[in-house]
């Protein structure tokens, strides 16, 4: 019998362990050790290709001190798959160096008035073909920045 694919919230969850891992600053061997697993495992985790079982999920909760719930966060297993494509992309681009640094330099802003005048300006500068979304968005930087 043919071994099935992984199923798609077990790869979510492994993205997610990979994601955390990955802001802490965690190597797979690290947590491992943690887990009281192998880095292997750890492995087989992150593609999910071997299941993560309730007790590990909540010990790894723990360990990276995330609520059980942060697992399975922007978990879409019915989204159309437009969406289900942005999704994956996203998380995709969470677990890359780039997306791992943002992350990590996002993070360390204090200010929440801060974070959000970095987030109006992400909008603006990923709506920048879009002439109407422009002209709105950059209405909402200029009083944020200044003010």
């Amino acid at each position: 019998m043919a071994k099935s694919e992984p199923h798609q919230i077990d790869i979510h969850v492994g993205n997610r362990l990979r994601s955390r891992r990955l802001v802490l600053g965690l190597s797979q061997e690290k947590l491992g050790d943690r887990l009281g697993i192998t880095f292997q495992q750890i492995q087989k985790y992150e593609k999910g290709t071997n299941r993560v079982s309730a007790s590990k999920l909540q010990v790894a909760a723990l360990v990276l001190n995330v609520p059980i719930g942060y697992f399975f966060e922007d978990h879409e297993p019915t989204a159309p798959d437009g969406l289900a494509q942005e999704v994956d992309e996203m998380g995709a681009f969470l677990v890359s160096r780039d997306g791992v640094m943002l992350n990590r330099a996002f993070t360390s802003i204090k200010s929440k008035q801060v974070r959000q005048s970095i987030i109006t300006l992400t909008k603006a500068l990923a709506n920048a073909d879009d002439p109407v979304s422009r002209t709105a968005d950059a209405e909402h930087i200029a009083p944020s920045i200044s003010g």
